[in-house]
């Protein structure tokens, strides 16, 4: 099981703001908070990655086309917190590139909601579930 992932953000403070916003959501809750970075676990106890913010130390532009992460996907327990998802990014401005359906390509149920977050890293919600 994959223990944590960290992600360099050219403005933490943003990424901050975003993923506070976000990944409650997403059923994260905050880990620890420092003025140079922060991190979220999985919340109520359950197993999973965690996920670590740390400020860029280098400048220059995020491309998940190039060799790197391509996206991170989290898993909701129902379809109805794969709309929540899409809903709150498309309140907080964000860039949807799939809004809520299945996705007959992989193996089913597999109903989901991609978007990309203010730093260009893809998202995805996702549920394994054919219940709302």
């Amino acid at each position: 099981m994959l223990g944590h992932v960290g992600l360099n953000v050219p403005d933490i403070d943003a990424a901050r703001a975003y993923y506070g916003e976000l990944l409650p959501l997403l059923d994260y809750e905050p880990f620890f908070s420092e003025e140079d970075g922060f991190a979220y676990m999985p919340a109520s106890g359950h197993r999973g990655a965690y996920l670590f913010f740390y400020p860029a130390q280098q400048p220059g532009a995020y491309t998940r086309e190039r060799s790197g992460l391509q996206h991170l996907a989290f898993i909701v327990p129902t379809r109805t917190a794969v709309h929540q998802a899409h809903r709150r990014v498309v309140e907080l401005g964000g860039e949807v590139l799939h809004p809520p359906r299945e996705f007959p390509q992989y193996p089913p149920p597999y109903f989901a909601t991609f978007w990309l977050d203010p730093f260009g890293f893809m998202l995805e919600a996702v549920c394994h579930h054919d219940r709302d």
